[in-house]
């Protein structure tokens, strides 16, 4: 401007001097667009410049330290974690002005996705250098990475991690337990309250049995029952006790001397009943039976077999027969007199089957003849006349023709025959009518006895 005004004072002054007033239209002066002569004197031709977050480089015709001298030149940069917008080269202009504008804008990465059952916190957000750590919602575990950095680029480290259930579920059985086996029994009902299993992730479990269900009879010894539970992840836990059964025994029972035992369930086990039996021409003499106790003991005294000793000379037929009652079967044979000749081919079968009969516990009562030498008699033993006669009249029994009247324990009349029977009919007979089963099954296992 000064230039300028210099310039309008020396053309008004030269126009005076011709003797002639010119005067000037215009007020003031208008500055023409015009190139200076570069002025390297002035060390501040342009204002100093600044880069925020930055760095610049320049270079002056002046050299040395200049940085706003006319025609100064200079490179911008930024910090790390900056990025530089708008020209990244400046340099001063005769205006008095940089030929540009520039500064540093902050970095920053996209914001990352929420992780599903996790979070992430950030040191500094979503900018360069900021690491963000993620964790996982109780019950889940970080699969892949547990942090990412924002990198100088606007990107993130690694791939974004995910929350996993893989904490297992967990599962309380319940404690072991032992039970007497009840009475009479090998197994045992044994119940329990199904075991709690929880997880940190899931409400909803899936407990899977595996053994018997509460409630159910148990054998003798231990059993394992185990539970499994899985989560939704299928994540599994499993648990398991023991049912121990115990059933008390007694010590094993000795059959007696020319005798034998039949035991109700195991034999020696608690509640168990033994009875004693007696082989043939033996009887019992003691307790017909003991019983396995809860303190292992047995109840009562054992009982023995001894011989079995008939009284013949009883007075009356009742004093006979209650020697014989649920201890033996009688078979009463009847002939007019000792050379009837059924009685005589009965006799030979008998005596050919005596073993038979002693296994089937039957005795054989022999009437023979008639008043007054009428005999009866139990192998060499004589029966009394009033013994015979009130055996006659009881069970109908006529001396005029040959008979034979079979007799259970309990003295009933089971069957009457009329003429000679052959061993083979007359066992078959009282082994379908007469034995029990436990007596069928001794039989069988002595059936060669008499061979």
């Amino acid at each position: 401007m000064t230039l300028s005004c210099s310039v309008a004072v020396l053309i008004l002054y030269l126009t005076a001097g011709s003797g002639d007033t010119v005067y000037d239209t215009y007020t003031d002066f208008v500055e023409e667009d015009f190139t200076p002569q570069l002025d390297y004197k002035d060390p501040h031709w342009c204002h100093s410049p600044h880069l925020a977050n930055g760095e610049l480089i320049c270079h002056s015709p002046r050299g040395g330290a200049h940085r706003s001298t006319l025609d100064t030149r200079c490179e911008m940069s930024c910090d790390r974690g900056y990025r530089l917008i708008g020209k990244n080269s400046i340099h001063c202009l005769a205006s008095r002005r940089w030929s540009g504008t520039a500064y540093c804008r902050r970095m920053r990465c996209h914001v990352l996705p929420l992780i599903p059952y996790g979070r992430y916190t950030c040191t500094e957000g979503f900018v360069v250098d900021s690491r963000c750590d993620f964790t996982c919602d109780t019950g889940y575990r970080i699969e892949g990475e547990h942090s990412r950095t924002c990198q100088h680029g606007g990107s993130w480290t690694g791939e974004q991690p995910v929350c996993s259930d893989t904490d297992p579920p967990k599962i309380r059985c319940p404690l072991s337990r032992l039970k007497i086996a009840e009475p009479g029994k090998l197994t045992a009902s044994v119940s329990w309250d199904p075991p709690t299993a929880s997880d940190t992730a899931d409400k909803s479990l899936d407990v899977i049995l595996v053994g018997p269900e509460p409630g159910s009879d148990f054998k003798e010894g231990p059993h394992i029952i185990r539970y499994k539970v899985y989560d939704q992840a299928r994540n599994r836990a499993a648990c398991k006790f023991i049912v121990r059964v115990e059933v008390r025994r007694c010590l094993q029972l000795s059959p007696p001397l020319h005798g034998y035992l039949t035991c109700s369930s195991d034999g020696n086990n608690y509640g168990a009943t033994c009875e004693y039996h007696c082989d043939a021409g033996y009887e019992r003499r003691g307790v017909s039976s003991r019983v396995c106790q809860f303190n292992r003991s047995w109840a009562g005294s054992p009982a023995e077999c001894v011989l079995m000793e008939i009284k013949s000379d009883v007075k009356t037929t009742a004093a006979l027969l209650d020697q014989f009652y649920e201890k033996r079967r009688l078979l009463i044979l009847s002939a007019p007199n000792i050379s009837d000749p059924d009685y005589q081919m009965q006799n030979i079968m008998i005596q050919k089957s005596d073993c038979g009969l002693d296994l089937r516990h039957v005795t054989v009562i022999e009437l023979l003849g008639s008043p007054p030498r009428e005999t009866g008699r139990i192998k060499e033993s004589q029966l009394t006349s009033e013994v015979i006669e009130g055996l006659r009249q009881i069970f109908r029994i006529s001396r005029s023709y040959f008979s034979m009247v079979l007799l259970d324990e309990r003295g009933r009349d089971r069957e009457r025959f009329i003429i000679p029977m052959a061993s083979d009919e007359l066992f078959s007979y009282i082994d379908s009518f007469l034995l029990d089963e436990e007596e069928r099954e001794r039989l069988e296992l002595h059936r060669d006895f008499c061979d």
